[in-house]
């Protein structure tokens, strides 16, 4: 979840500016149940955890006024007036295989400090709400990306267009120009995000009436439309893939700026498809609930003034409480209304991108109307649980390895090709499931066997005494499929294949086999992690289920560890259906 630091002195300013209070005490107390997790404070500020389904609360600004409506009980509408900025965004036709989604506004008469300090705190925090928007609804750019620029260093009107690679111009931050190509390979911003732009031979800008270039979306702006101590207009523009992320980015960064005072101007976009659209829309989403469904979810028979004081209190209007005469359409096909019974129309504002879902509205209800408030009630449902026929079989096979004296553990299912294959010997068990854009060389794939996540925690852990008995019941994933294994490792004096051999004897004996129908066959040399002679795969009817034996210490070396150890390693959803449960 995204943490914020919010300054003590930036929200009372905003919270003074409305004409409302701001109480460190209600935050610190109350600011949890509409989202958040307030972390800690101190005499700078208040450091927030904010819940990923709101990323409306993630700038001062915005937190600001949510609070002012949850706290303070201010009447806020849920939409805001926009003015016509006259400027036009002309997008070529190409750009439809390129980023697609292109979205602007304008927002003119920012109040951006009164001093130096407070200017700088304001550019500061203009640019984390950004990055933080990237981050979530942006998912590292890819879906969205957010461009804000100084409006008195531009030219409208505006085009998007499609530039070759040896296109140049001086991005943000730089002043010598750089092509596309050196922006991609050399710019830090560039070199962080040029997956976005793989196998694209044009590539896509924002360029004024001078052709000048505003933005590479999603990359880096322009040197020349910085913001600066001086702006208080400024032009927005998102770009991305997905429309909703596009204008749920946009309408954020419009409603932090409007709360300092700003005036918000829509642009008359002309898209890639054809299409005119006026972005911002910065209208109220209407949301047909039913009293039924509130009834049914919080057990409660609200009255329409309760409803109504409850959703203003999450910055929501109640537009009217009346009886269903025509259904739904197929917008609402989630409302789940009949003709006769009682509905409730909620306005919510449009950046409440997290509300989609009648039941979201309801959510909002108990929020508004207070989770103390509500009666203790037990439910009326009575229903008795029935274990899944895999949860006996996991719960016999922790029973069996700890009655061996075996610590559990439980480690990433995340790993790498060279701790799964090339260390061990093993071969693939079917098709590998990689990371596309993985974080660290550690973690490129998910895991296919447990023994080496044990080792390497024996590793970890190998200033410590002797001896050390791990395992682990788990999940890995091959054919893109989850799968159930379990794992042991033991690095102790006096191990070896015998220890192991009855390490795997004990366990099939507590699972319900017949010892004397499992076949014990030798691994050939450099087929695993094993000594040679001393390693053996394990058959029931003739189907391999695990492997158990001493490792080599060559293998041993490669994990950093000197020690003898025995291991074994066993499918447990073969031995599930090759094994019946005797106690069935």
């Amino acid at each position: 979840m995204p943490t914020i630091k919010l300054n003590h002195s930036i929200l009372h300013s905003l919270q003074e500016s409305n004409g409302s209070e701001y109480i460190m005490e209600d935050w610190d107390s109350k600011l949890s149940q509409i989202g958040c997790v307030v972390e800690g404070s101190d005499e700078e500020g208040i450091e927030i955890e904010v819940f990923p389904d709101r990323p409306d609360l993630l700038s001062h600004e915005t937190m600001a006024r949510a609070a002012r409506a949850f706290l303070g009980g201010e009447i806020q509408s849920p939409e805001i007036e926009t003015l016509d900025s006259g400027i036009i965004l002309q997008v070529d036709s190409s750009l439809q295989s390129v980023r697609p989604v292109i979205m602007a506004a304008v927002v003119k008469g920012v109040e951006t400090g009164n001093n130096q300090e407070e200017i700088d705190e304001f550019i500061q925090t203009l640019m984390d709400h950004q990055e933080k928007l990237h981050l979530s609804i942006g998912r590292k750019r890819k879906f969205s990306s957010i461009g804000v620029h100084d409006l008195s260093t531009l030219n409208p009107p505006f085009k998007v267009i499609t530039v070759p690679e040896n296109h140049s111009f001086v991005p943000l931050a730089m002043e010598e120009k750089m092509t596309i190509k050196q922006i991609l390979t050399e710019h830090p911003k560039g070199v962080e995000y040029a997956n976005l732009m793989e196998e694209l031979n044009d590539y896509p800008v924002i360029v004024d009436s001078n052709d000048d270039i505003l933005s590479f979306p999603p990359i880096i702006n322009g040197a020349h439309t910085t913001v600066n101590d001086s702006t208080t207009d400024f032009f927005i523009d998102v770009t991305g893939w997905d429309e909703r992320a596009v204008e749920a980015c946009l309408l954020l960064i419009c409603l932090s700026l409007a709360e300092r005072g700003g005036k918000i101007e829509h642009v008359q976009v002309n898209g890639c498809d054809g299409q005119v659209r006026l972005t911002p829309n910065m209208k109220s989403k209407q949301h047909r609930v039913s009293d039924r469904l509130i009834h049914r979810i919080l057990g409660l028979k609200l009255h329409s003034l309760e409803i109504a004081k409850a959703i203003q209190r999450m910055g929501g209007e109640l537009v009217a409480s009346r009886t269903v005469t025509d259904g739904m359409n197929q917008a609402e096909r989630w409302a789940d209304l009949e003709v006769g019974e009682k509905e409730h129309v909620i306005a919510m504002p449009r950046w409440r991108s997290d509300i989609m879902h009648p039941i979201d509205i309801v959510e909002d209800i108990a929020i508004g109307y207070g989770y103390e408030n509500m009666p203790n009630t037990l439910s009326s449902v009575h229903l008795d649980a029935i274990p899944l026929a895999s949860a006996h079989l996991h719960r016999r096979v922790r029973e069996s390895l700890r009655s061996l004296n075996l610590q559990e553990t439980q480690s990433l299912t995340l790993s790498n090709r060279r701790v799964q294959f090339e260390h061990p010997r093993w071969k693939e068990l079917g098709e590998v499931t990689e990371l596309a854009n993985p974080i660290t060389v550690d973690h490129t794939m998910m895991r296919q066997r447990i023994l080496p996540s044990l080792i390497q925690l024996l590793s970890a852990n190998r200033h410590h005494e002797l001896p050390q008995r791990v395992y682990e019941l788990g999940t890995v994933v091959s054919n893109s499929q989850n799968k159930t294994r379990a794992a042991w490792a033991c690095a102790e004096v006096g191990g070896g294949f015998s220890a192991a051999k009855g390490f795997a004897q004990a366990l099939l004996r507590d699972l319900g086999a017949n010892l004397k129908d499992i076949i014990w066959q030798p691994i050939e040399t450099s087929k695993g992690p094993w000594l040679e002679g001393r390693g053996a795969r394990v058959l029931i009817q003739e189907k391999e289920v695990g492997q158990i034996g001493e490792l080599d210490p060559n293998v041993s070396s490669e994990f950093g560890l000197r020690v003898p150890i025995q291991a074994g390693e066993f499918d447990i959803d073969a031995i599930g259906l090759l094994i019946q449960d005797p106690v069935l």
